[in-house]
C-alpha cells in the first residue's frame, strides 16, 4: 500500500492566502451609502453641492439618487471618497485640538 507521500502530485498545494487588512484605508469596509450619509450629516446637501458641484447634490437631492449617479460615474465617486477622507482628517484635527 502506498503512503500519501509516495503519490506524485502535479500541483503543489499552498494554503489559502488571507487578505491583508487595510489598517490605513479609512474607506475599507464602508459602503458608498454610509459615506454619502456621513457627508450629508456633516456638511448638509447645500454645502456638499458647493464642495462637489454635481446635480444629484443640488437639484432635489436624495441618498438614492446620489448613489445611483455615483455608482455609474467613477470620477464623481472618487471626489466623494476624497471629501470623506478630508472630513475624517478634519474631525480628527478638531478632536486633537481640544
Amino acid at each position: 500500500m502506498k503512503s500519501p507521500t509516495d503519490i506524485p502530485t502535479t500541483q503543489t498545494e499552498q494554503p489559502p492566502v488571507a487578505p491583508q487588512k487595510q489598517r490605513h484605508n479609512p474607506l475599507h469596509g464602508l459602503t458608498l451609502e454610509t459615506i454619502v450619509t456621513a457627508l450629508v450629516a456633516h456638511y448638509g446637501w447645500a454645502e456638499l453641492a458647493e464642495r462637489i458641484p454635481i446635480r444629484c447634490f443640488s437639484t432635489d437631492p436624495s441618498i438614492a439618487s446620489s448613489l445611483k449617479f455615483l455608482r455609474k460615474t467613477p470620477w464623481a465617486r472618487d471626489k466623494v471618497e476624497g471629501l470623506y477622507g478630508f472630513m475624517l482628517r478634519d474631525i480628527n484635527r478638531a478632536k486633537t485640538g481640544d
